[in-house]
Formats: C-alpha cells, sequence, structure tokens
C-alpha cells in the first residue's frame, strides 16, 4: 500500500517532533479498495501513532538516561516516533520496520531532522541477522498477535543474554495478559503511564528489562 506522505507536527508535553505520517483518509481508502479484491488484507498498522509509541516517546524524552550515548534498536517501529526521540541522545539510533513503506517514512522523518546518528532498516524479528546487537531495545506496541507472542518472547531472551536493555510498552490488552505475565519475572522495574490522544485516555504499561 503506496500513500503519500505529509509532515506533522507532533506536540507533547516539553517536546515535539515532526514525521512524516500517511494521510489517514487516504490510508482507509486504499485499504477498503483492497478488501474489494482480498477479503484477508491486514490493515496498516504502521500508519498511525498508537498510545504506546506516544508513551514511549514520553518517557524516553523524560528519562534520556536511558538512551544516552547508547547504541539503540527499535523493532517493529511503524512511523519510529520512540526512536526520533532517542536520536537526540543516544550514540546511534537504528530504527527498523518489516514492511519497506514504514522504513520509508522513517527515513524521510530523520532525514527532516538532520539526525546523523540515525539509520533506518528493513527488519523482521522473525528473521534477524545473527549479528545484530545493541545496548537498548525498543519495543512499542508489539504484542498485538498472540501467533508471534512465542517468538516474541524468544527475541526478548535473545536480547537480554547479550546485556541488552529491552524498554517495552504496550496497552492493557486482555489477549496479551498471559504474554506480559510471562515477562515480568525478567523485568527490574514497571511503570503505568496514562497518554491523552484526541481526548481519549489510553493506560499504558511500560515494562524495563535488563
Amino acid at each position: 500500500m503506496s500513500i503519500a506522505l505529509q509532515l506533522q507536527k507532533i506536540k507533547r508535553p516539553g517536546y515535539q517532533v515532526e514525521l512524516f505520517v500517511p494521510d489517514a483518509q487516504a490510508v482507509q481508502a486504499a485499504y477498503f479498495q483492497q478488501k474489494r479484491v482480498q477479503v484477508n488484507v491486514p490493515f496498516p498498522h504502521w500508519t498511525k501513532l498508537w498510545p504506546a509509541g506516544i508513551a514511549l516517546a514520553d518517557y524516553i524524552h523524560e528519562h534520556p538516561e536511558w538512551v544516552q550515548g547508547k547504541r539503540v534498536l527499535e523493532l517493529a517501529a511503524g512511523l519510529g516516533l520512540p526512536s526520533m526521540v532517542a536520536g537526540r541522545y543516544a550514540q546511534e539510533v537504528c530504527c527498523s520496520d518489516y514492511l519497506p513503506e514504514a522504513v520509508e517514512a522513517i527515513e524521510q522523518s530523520a532525514r527532516h531532522a538532520q539526525l546523523s546518528n540515525f539509520t533506518a532498516r528493513l527488519l523482521d524479528w522473525n528473521h534477524l541477522p545473527h549479528d545484530l546487537t545493541a545496548e537498548v531495545l525498543l519495543l512499542a506496541d508489539i504484542n498485538y498477535d498472540p501467533e508471534q507472542f512465542d517468538r516474541l518472547y524468544t527475541v526478548l531472551l535473545r536480547f537480554l543474554a547479550q546485556g541488552t536493555t529491552i524498554l517495552l510498552t504496550t496497552p492493557q490488552r486482555l489477549m496479551a495478559k498471559p504474554f506480559i505475565e510471562k515477562l515480568l519475572p525478567l523485568c527490574t522495574s514497571q511503570k503505568e503511564l496514562v497518554v491523552v490522544k484526541d481526548g481519549q485516555e489510553t493506560m499504558v504499561s511500560l515494562l524495563v528489562m535488563e
């Protein structure tokens, strides 16, 4: 799904970020057009800013010490808001998604922000390179497909075994409760965050694993 991107100013308490974002109406129109041809077309979730991504970006802004001077990797980044904030403090940031369209949007945002320490990369957590490492791993709203939970858990264990610090944010979905409970023994801290977007409050859980 190829959709034209528009520069959007994201204003948050204490900071703002400019991102290239697909037009929501154009995304919906293209999506429903595809569904007329192919019924099982997944919605392009990468095209939206989700509360968990906003929460992670806010947290990094408030606590830059987590990424200050570090090598940071974000998987399944979508539009890459947390990575864009991390890029202001980190030594280097690799912001990735498994969809080329998302990576293209991330690249445009990074070029616009003139972040010289920032790269956008096509990565799928089901097929990660063996030599991929990071000091800090960012994950926002990635636990929405129960069929992926076991694989995702394996990915988290891989990075923890390398000494990576993981910052994970997730909305409090009932279907994801068993997965989150499985992660709790790995957590060094946990925090509940409230994100207000479009007049609606969303409770988001932040898990820190080290």
